[in-house]
């Protein structure tokens, strides 16, 4: 898929955020976003909800990557570990890798990182297949 095409997908949040998709493959997905006050909470430390919307997105792109044409889908569960914060002006990389790909389900593990690589937060998503 091309990062045209790519940028089709993600209509919306996605464009809001300013997310960056830097490859996107059947086997995995990884993206960036740089921080923004408007993406923070107090002290100008990311959001938890922009974690769990980047990672969202990251797990819904490789989930698209391995649909069948006329395929849609839409996340059923979500689980957050948050373990640091980041400031503004921090780029993270979300890594979203698959954990199942099933006919009905797929379940898709994003690690959030720092620049220095360490782990913000990881979140397990569970996409239903449309």
């Amino acid at each position: 898929m091309t990062q045209e095409e790519l940028q089709r997908l993600l209509p919306g949040l996605p464009q809001l955020l300013g997310l960056s998709v830097i490859r996107a493959e059947k086997d995995g997905v990884v993206a960036e976003l740089v921080m923004r006050p408007e993406l923070c909470t107090l002290g100008d430390t990311v959001h938890g909800g922009t974690i769990m919307a980047f990672a969202d997105i990251a797990g819904a792109i490789g989930t698209v990557m391995n649909l069948r044409d006329g395929q849609g889908t839409t996340t059923i569960e979500s689980k957050t570990n948050f373990f640091a914060g980041a400031k503004v002006g921090t780029t993270l990389t979300a890594e979203s890798v698959p954990l199942h790909r099933g006919r009905r389900t797929q379940v898709w593990e994003t690690r959030i990182i720092n620049p220095d690589g360490r782990l913000i937060a990881k979140v397990t998503q569970t996409q239903m297949v449309l």
